[in-house]
């Protein structure tokens, strides 16, 4: 049988890593001396290598004047990270403990709410976390602030944290035009469009004239995504620029211009798609254009149609949600959107759908609540019926035009009628906590899905949204439909043991939630 005096003996690294994989039983070895040798030839391996010279030191991490939040939310934020979580059973089921990876988001949120910054020692498993969800960038990387983007520059796995940030460094305060203009010269993407974000914040047209002066010099991509961030603070004063992009030699930056001229009802483009629009549509029925000219061209519409459209249905529908949805009353002889989109269309079906999910589109873009009320129709109506679109995608799209508690009682009224199956899109658009009509919708929904013998798995995407969504002050109300879940009335004792597990799991996460932002709250002064 070898010894370690053999093994060492053999001097070769390589004998020891073929022993190992081989066995020692193959090799005739004895087990405890091949690790005694191996650790002796990792000594010997490790004094062999020559030291590498030093690196330069990298400079201190910035300092983050924010405060760290109290030690409770410290010792929840490490247990969220860590994601653990209860074990599942077999057969698909998911236990009766909360799921703390879901929950992470919710506690990045009320963390930067209440301006807190991530504590020092959990940086570096907050950048993993985000590393590996890039749901979770955006807030992580705000909480983790100018230490995360330092740790950043050191670590190539989080360099993503660089490409959404100032690069490291803090902004210049919008006001100090040496600094910006500077900044914005010199610096890199990432800080450029940060420094963007910030300046359009804080004065909306200095972001244009920053943007102005360097327009013609930047590249197409870069263009493009300076261009989107003039979605926030859009306004008349951003005209000018805009038309002015409509002449880009990027096709895209010319159609992102034209987004977001048609989104200004009083613009120029606006007019000149109202005109178009208008000559196509009317209470006479629907004659679409013949062809796509080159004042179409250069207003964003583009010619050629995706697989399955024909080219005239599309170019119409492109005329019809980049007008402004004023211009339909008069075309129609003084109605309201209401009475509008009721109207039949002499042309055929195929016209007045076509008609109609460009209006939606169009009431989405210029945040027209009126008509969104209109093509929405009543809640109770079946999606089939409704007078816009019975697509629940474009619905959704719809409801989040409209103000927050309007939109919670429409989606109220919809599951009422309806049941969960279909409202899974629609509650996503609904403002957390659901609370009131919504709150009690969703959980009396799951109470007759559960009577009706259905399994708690179909209806798994809403349960989720429940746990991360549903009010906290609700876990009492669930609590009594656990037990009742528990002995059930006709028997179905399978059925009711993964409802009473999914309930328990509701009312769990629902108390951790509230435990967690509670521990997020400041500490009273003293």
């Amino acid at each position: 049988m070898a010894t370690t005096a053999e093994y060492t003996g053999c001097g070769e690294w390589e004998e020891l890593v073929g022993a190992a994989l081989l066995g020692t039983e193959r090799r005739q070895g004895d087990p405890a001396a091949l690790l005694d040798a191996a650790a002796v030839q990792t000594v010997r391996r490790r004094a062999g290598l020559r030291p590498a010279e030093a690196g330069p030191r990298p400079e201190p991490a910035p300092a983050d004047p924010r405060p760290e939040p109290p030690g409770a939310a410290r010792r929840r934020l490490a247990q969220l990270l860590a994601g653990r979580t209860g074990t599942g059973s077999s057969g698909g089921r998911r236990g009766a403990a909360p799921d703390l990876t879901e929950l992470l988001p919710q506690w990045l949120a009320a963390a930067g709410h209440h301006g807190y910054r991530a504590p020092a020692a959990l940086l570096p498993a907050l950048l993993d976390a985000a590393r590996a969800r890039t749901d979770l960038r955006p807030q992580a990387v705000a909480l983790a602030g100018p230490r995360g983007l330092w740790l950043a520059r050191l670590n190539p796995e989080w360099r993503f944290a660089l490409r959404g940030g100032a690069g490291g460094g803090a902004l210049p305060h919008p006001e100090d035009e040496a600094a910006v203009e500077r900044l914005w010269q010199e610096g890199l993407f990432a800080e450029r469009v940060a420094l963007l974000g910030a300046v359009r914040a804080h004065e909306p047209a200095a972001a244009v004239r920053l943007l102005s002066g360097t327009w013609t010099t930047e590249r197409a991509e870069d263009r493009l995504m300076f261009l989107d961030s003039l979605r926030v603070g859009l306004s008349e004063q951003d005209e000018p620029f805009l038309e002015a992009a409509l002449g880009d030699r990027s096709r895209n930056v010319r159609a992102t211009a034209a987004e977001l001229l048609s989104a200004l009802p009083g613009s120029a483009l606006a007019g000149r798609m109202a005109r178009r629009a208008v000559a196509c549509v009317g209470p006479e029925g629907v004659v679409p254009p013949a062809e796509c000219d080159a004042g179409m061209l250069r207003d964003g519409v583009a010619k050629r149609p995706p697989a399955g459209r024909g080219e005239r249905a599309w170019w119409l529908g492109q005329l019809v949600e980049a007008a402004p949805l004023s211009c339909w009353r008069e075309r129609f002889g003084g109605l309201d959107p209401e009475r509008i989109v009721a109207l039949p269309v002499a042309d055929g079906e195929s016209w007045r759908e076509e008609l109609h999910a460009a209006w939606c589109r169009a009431a989405v873009r210029q945040r027209d609540a009126e008509w969104s009320r209109a093509l929405l129709g009543a809640a109770s109506a079946p999606p089939a019926t409704a007078p816009g679109t019975a697509s629940l995608a474009e619905r959704a799209k719809l409801l989040s035009v409209l103000p927050d508690g309007e939109r919670a009682d429409w989606v109220a009224r919809f599951i009422r009628a309806h049941g969960l199956s279909e409202a899974f899109q629609l509650l996503g658009v609904c403002v957390v906590p659901w609370a009131g009509p919504l709150g009690r919708a969703v959980i009396d929904a799951l109470d007759t899905a559960r009577e009706a013998g259905s399994y708690p798995w179909s209806f798994s995407g809403v349960m989720g949204l429940a746990e991360r969504c549903l009010d906290p002050a609700e876990a009492g109300r669930l609590e009594a439909l656990t037990a009742a879940a528990e002995y059930p009335e006709d028997g179905a004792a399978g059925a009711a043991a993964y409802w009473a597990e999914a309930f328990q799991r509701l009312v769990a996460t629902l108390r951790l939630r509230a435990a967690m932002l509670s521990e997020l709250d400041p500490a009273p002064p003293a």
